[in-house]
């Protein structure tokens, strides 16, 4: 395959980062240089001799530069097979001159709708049409035509043009399948957004019958799961808002496949905990959390739900982590694997990078305002597909929430019931969380029976669990849990209800005279 010497080359481009540089290493190459629009007009600006392109093809550009480049003078010369006959014949007749280097990049349309004031007509003017066919013309004639789009591949074609006076084939394809790609995503963006502008049924089906995902890959990792397997992360095109993967890191080793589950984990509850809110999560569960007015006294009480536990573990605040904060962490006897927290004040940082124990190893990640999340889809992978579901980040109406015993829960009560019951929809199902006074006193997760999961959260909580109220993601099938738990000395129950037995489950309660209430929404999360 041969590689024609660059003599010129077309340039039109949205983004305008680096292209008078790289049009000055053309010019210096000698190879002549054709533009439209703007881009003519700011290299022309920086002294670079240009040739207008409507001067070239005897045809001006129309319609507020919708129409310029859409020519067989600009699309022959990209397209023209150089050891065809034919083809050589035709530039000849009509005289066509040949582009062996395009450079374009497409109008903002992702950057213009990602604006909270962007309109229709807005986006509708930036979706590029001109840009698109010359990219894809000259990636599909890769064998004979240099397509760059992106200013990050400048630097490689000026070094090979330099060089031989031409690119390789190697690059050559390299580029191709890169601007194959920016203009499917390009298109897939598009797509996305007139459905959800469009597609009038979408309240009702919000699933599409054709759902692309984009992901770019933002790091490899040092292994996922455990250490034989290998694993990267990558980053979600549709999410917006402050995540992991956009968050700062400020200190620490780099992060592991774990890490990132539990981070993730921790940030996701402590977005929904009120006041000052931390939570201590080991093997994406929680072990701990806790709610106060200081950040301090939440630390507090979420390390004593489960001390033990609390050993090597990730934790997830919703407040700039504090001087007083970092202190307590910092004691002798705690080690702690990894923070995510919205910010780290100078005191914080100063404390939790300098202490010996902390300076080389915990990673802390800053990751932004927690604003509350749209709802989204949720991802779970199978065998010859994908699970798609809407993610449980609703929060519950207490109003719909049922009494269903003859005695009342306290004022206090209540407060401790919406803390678990907002904590037992993150523990991995069947899931039974104990509360009080704001704070996680014991958890049972991951159990195949409820009986189970309630007995782990009773010897988890030890003697704490006397006056404690808890919480159960899914209905009680049998008053056997109701018994064990009042034993135990809890003193009120939140569960959806539902089941055939919630008469013998009421009457258990009754018979104790705890209060038990129903909340008409289910909790798993497997």
């Amino acid at each position: 395959m041969s590689s024609p010497t660059i003599q010129r080359a077309l340039i039109s481009v949205s983004d305008k980062q680096g292209i008078v540089e790289f049009a000055r290493g053309l010019t210096g190459a000698g190879i002549q240089i054709f533009s439209t629009g703007g881009t003519r007009r700011a290299l022309e600006e920086a002294g670079i001799q240009v040739t207008n392109v409507s001067d070239y093809t005897g045809f001006p550009e129309l319609m507020d530069g919708r129409l310029k480049t859409l020519h067989p003078k600009v699309l022959g010369g990209i397209l023209c097979r150089h050891d065809c006959p034919d083809d050589r014949t035709a530039l000849e007749q009509h005289g066509i001159l040949t582009f062996p280097l395009v450079v374009v990049n497409l109008y903002p349309f992702q950057q213009t709708v990602a604006r909270t004031d962007a309109t229709l007509d807005d986006a509708i003017e930036n979706i590029d049409i001109g840009g698109p066919t010359m990219i894809r013309a000259a990636a599909k004639n890769h064998a004979f035509t240099t397509v760059v789009t992106d200013p990050s591949q400048y630097n490689d074609v000026l070094e090979q043009i330099a060089s031989v006076g031409h690119t390789t084939v190697g690059l050559r394809r390299c580029l191709a399948a890169a601007a194959f790609q920016t203009t499917a995503q390009y298109d897939d963006a598009i797509h996305r957004y007139l459905v959800a502008k469009f597609n009038t049924s979408a309240q009702d089906e919000p699933f599409p019958d054709d759902l692309a995902i984009r992901l770019t890959r933002q790091e490899v990792l040092r292994y996922g799961e455990n250490p034989h397997q290998r694993a990267a992360l990558y980053g979600h095109a549709q999410t917006a808002g402050n995540s992991l993967v956009t968050a700062r890191q400020l200190n620490g080793k780099e992060l592991s496949f774990n890490n990132l589950l539990d981070l993730d984990s921790a940030l996701n509850i402590a977005r929904m905990l009120p006041a000052a809110g931390m939570v201590v999560i080991k093997h994406n569960n929680p072990c701990g959390a806790a709610s106060a007015q200081q950040l301090v006294d939440a630390a507090q009480k979420a390390f004593a739900g489960d001390p033990v536990s609390a050993f090597g573990s990730v934790l997830g605040t919703n407040r700039e982590l504090d001087a007083a904060t970092a202190e307590f962490l910092a004691e002798p006897g705690k080690f702690v694997e990894a923070i995510v927290a919205p910010s780290y004040s100078a005191e914080a940082l100063e404390i939790l990078t300098t202490r010996p124990k902390w300076k080389a190893n915990v990673r802390l990640m800053a990751v932004g305002p927690l604003e509350a999340e749209a709802a989204a889809f949720r991802f779970r992978e199978i065998d010859g597909g994908m699970l798609v579901q809407q993610a449980d980040d609703e929060v519950d109406l207490y109003s719909e929430w049922k009494v269903v015993t003859a005695n009342q829960p306290t004022d206090e009560q209540i407060a401790d019931l919406r803390f678990a019951w907002t904590m037992v929809r993150h523990v991995k199902s069947n899931a039974i969380v104990l509360g009080k006074d704001q704070a996680l006193c014991g958890v049972g997760a991951g159990q195949m029976s409820r009986v189970d999961a309630v007995e782990i959260a009773i010897r988890k909580a030890g003697e704490r669990a006397a006056g404690t109220v808890l919480a159960s993601d899914a209905f009680f099938p049998f008053a056997d849990s109701i018994e064990a738990a009042a034993d135990a000395g809890i003193q009120a129950f939140v569960q959806p209800g539902g089941s055939r037995n919630d008469d013998e489950v009421v009457a258990a309660c009754n018979t104790r005279g705890l209060p038990m209430i129903f909340t008409g929404r289910r909790h798993f999360k497997h």
